[in-house]
């Protein structure tokens, strides 16, 4: 968790940055995602001169050899020490800027395939417009401590909270409390291989490398399972390069060495390379959009004939999964109860054919400001041989945010997460520590609560009536507690009381009049 001080440096920075003229906030981060790469860089350098410094031995592979370096068609070079952030941060504003702009980068783009997050800075661009600016933005960089893992990537999750603005073909950030609460429920573990084919900034893969860390700390201390962590655990994959290079950055800076972070579009590329590839799937894929039948995967149209964004990419997950995956995605509520062909059909074979876990109904305002669409956590596991015997459903209403446009945090940071333990006045305000203790005893307790209750279970054979309508308002009941306890002869008798009072008051007015 990063200061109220920590806060103030990197919103001063990005204000820096507004006042320079640099407004698109993707733009913003993907400049600072250069100099913090620029930075890291250096960091890594250094310790690699620390280590031979103690142990007499040479450096092997260094980032910055000796020499000079010459960027193709230049006429000169400049030695390798000159483009150390270390070393350009103490030049003057227009030396820097010329440093930075002719030879760093271009550096950058020399180095592309030593690294999964490196190969992304191909076509890297210095776009700060000014050395002034250039030189705010270093720093301010420079200012921000950023020594341990957990501080680097908690800066940079504030940074990606700054993106304001909804992206493109329907792309907009998940919140990081809704990230953590769909990998709690599926509780990644050592050797899961986790795919997000919509990675954008790569938010469900970092929280799910948080959680093996904190529960599975002890397995990570042997190094084939490490190594495994390290390089073929994630895999995410984007078709906007921007996001790739941030999303890799946000990897890099939580710690993961070389996650398969690669420029895909999963829904119009031949993907049988992946096919039942991952043992856990989380996402929150783009729905706003449709697609051309000759630009969509024709495996995926034989699943299901349609160009919805959002039925493909279930087709997508279903063909990724292995038997035995598990899948935590999430998706606009037309899903749960659309009545076209291809909708009923692909809700059919996730109750019938795979096995439908559970549904968590997501309140509209959770996406403002980006959108104000309804949606839900749909949890499923595949196994091509059915095995849904009831589907668990919960109704969230409250996510610890307000639910307009501003999103104002409700409670304390230790009260508004996932994993707090809340009073039931607090649970009021933030309903996410209840859903994931429901979840987690969906077999057991849940199983006979009634439907009047937030978390219910629903038998498979009520769905397929109901013509395997999922949404939650279709099973839920509501009842009204004024009246809950009384009988109807009760209400009866209670409605004639009041038609004797109206009539009193009638005579009492006729008399009046009189």
């Amino acid at each position: 968790m990063i200061t109220g001080e920590l806060k103030s440096k990197i919103d001063s920075v990005w204000n820096d940055f507004w006042s320079g003229g640099i407004s698109n906030p993707l733009e913003v981060m993907e400049q600072l995602t250069y100099l913090l790469f620029i930075k890291g860089l250096d960091e890594r350098q250094t310790l690699a001169e620390r280590k031979a410094h103690r142990t007499g031995k040479p450096i092997e592979n260094p980032v910055f050899p000796d020499g000079s370096f010459t960027p193709t068609g230049a006429a000169s070079g400049r030695p390798y020490e000159d483009l150390r952030w270390n070393r350009f941060k103490n030049f003057a504003a227009a030396d820097m800027y010329d440093v930075v702009s002719r030879y760093v980068f271009p550096f950058l783009q020399a180095r592309a395939a030593d690294s999964t997050h490196a190969a992304h800075m191909d076509g890297a661009r210095l776009t700060i417009p000014t050395p002034a600016l250039l030189q705010k933005a270093v720093d301010g960089l420079d200012a921000i401590p950023m020594e341990d893992r957990d501080t680097k990537g908690d800066v940079y999750e504030y940074m990606l909270a700054k993106i304001a603005s909804a992206g493109q073909n329907g792309q907009f950030r998940t919140p990081r409390h809704i990230i953590q609460l769909m990998v709690e429920m599926t509780a990644p573990v050592p050797g899961d291989t986790i795919c997000d084919p919509a990675s954008g900034t790569c938010g469900f893969l970092v929280a799910s490398a948080e959680h093996v860390r904190r529960e599975h700390s002890a397995e990570l201390l042997d190094p084939k399972v490490l190594k495994q962590f390290d390089e073929r655990m994630f895999h995410g994959y984007d078709f906007d390069n921007t996001m790739l290079r941030i999303g890799s950055m946000n990897m890099q800076l939580h710690g993961i060495a070389n996650p398969s972070i690669k420029y895909r579009d999963s829904l119009a590329q031949d993907h049988a390379g992946d096919i039942e590839a991952y043992s856990l799937i989380l996402a929150n894929p783009p729905f706003a959009g449709s697609l051309d039948y000759e630009s969509t995967a024709k495996d995926l149209l034989q699943v299901v004939k349609t160009k919805k964004t959002e039925l493909l990419f279930l087709a997508l997950f279903l063909r990724l999964l292995k038997p035995g995956g598990r899948a935590a995605v999430i998706v606009p509520d037309g899903v749960l109860f659309g009545s076209s062909k291809a909708h009923k059909e692909l809700r059919r074979i996730l109750v019938e054919d795979q096995k439908l876990d559970g549904i968590v109904s997501l309140p509209s305002g959770v996406f403002k400001p980006y959108a104000g669409v309804s949606t839900a956590i749909l949890l499923f596991t595949k196994t091509n041989s059915g095995g849904t015997d009831h589907v668990w459903y919960y109704d969230l209403q409250a996510d610890g945010r307000s639910l307009d446009d501003k999103r104002t945090q409700l409670l304390p940071d230790d009260r508004a997460g996932v994993l707090a333990e809340l009073s039931a006045e607090e649970h009021e305000k933030n309903n996410l520590p209840d859903a994931l203790a429901r979840w987690r005893d969906r077999d057991g307790t849940e199983l006979s609560r009634s439907r009047t209750e937030q978390s219910f279970c629903v038998p498979k054979a009520e769905i397929a009536a109901n013509d395997y309508d999922l949404s939650i308002n279709r099973y839920k009941e509501i009842v009204h507690a004024e009246v809950a306890h009384e009988s109807p002869q009760a209400i009866l008798d209670e409605l004639a009381g009041l038609e004797d009072e109206i009539q009193q008051g009638l005579e009492d007015l006729k008399a009046m009049l009189k």
